[in-house]
């Protein structure tokens, strides 16, 4: 090998280094060791975020996709109805954990989620970076205890959409739970 191919090789190596420990620090989590069982014969209700943002509407944006999400895993989710004017200026108050878990055991499910959106957001600045934080909680309906929570937060490029970013931080935060499918043999 000559010494041109070998001084290429030794800056691509130290590039994608460079490369991947500056990425590395562009997104942080929380998950518990232990990963949460659920089944896809269970029902998750996912509750109503709590928005401690300034932005408008985040957590609506933030559960439309935990929603999504959820339900491409092979979940039955059962989504709280989620009410009140567009203007934001005129919002309503939320309701409470209590009152969102009294819902979810009339309406039969096994597990809610609920949580907090923390960031959600464009960096101000010459790229304008997309930034998400958000936590997320399953409680067990029948006795109210919470089973498993996670917490994370992410940065993208300043080409990337708000949306995207949030996405792929609940998807990183939601492989904290291990669904298990039940064979259709089973479930009669």
């Amino acid at each position: 090998m000559d010494c041109t191919a070998m001084t290429r090789r030794v800056a691509m190596a130290s590039g994608l280094a460079l490369i991947a420990a500056w990425t590395a620090g562009c997104a942080v989590r929380a998950v518990p060791a232990r990963a949460a069982a659920v089944s896809t014969t269970d029902t998750v209700a996912v509750l109503p975020l709590h928005n401690a943002t300034e932005a408008a509407f985040a957590d609506r944006r933030a559960h439309a996709i935990l929603v999504a999400l959820l339900q491409q895993r092979g979940l039955k989710v059962l989504s709280y109805p989620l009410r009140g004017p567009d203007n934001p200026l005129e919002a309503t108050q939320p309701p409470s954990l209590q009152e969102s878990l009294q819902w979810a055991r009339r309406e039969g499910a096994r597990w809610a989620m609920s949580g907090t959106v923390t960031e959600w957001r464009y960096k101000s600045g010459v790229d304008g970076e997309p930034a998400v934080g958000i936590t997320l909680s399953l409680t067990d309906v029948r006795s109210g205890e919470v089973v498993w929570s996670a917490t994370g937060a992410r940065t993208g490029w300043g080409y990337e959409a708000l949306a995207a970013v949030g996405q792929s931080q609940i998807e990183d935060l939601l492989r904290g739970l291990q669904v298990q499918s039940v064979p259709a043999a089973e479930r009669r």
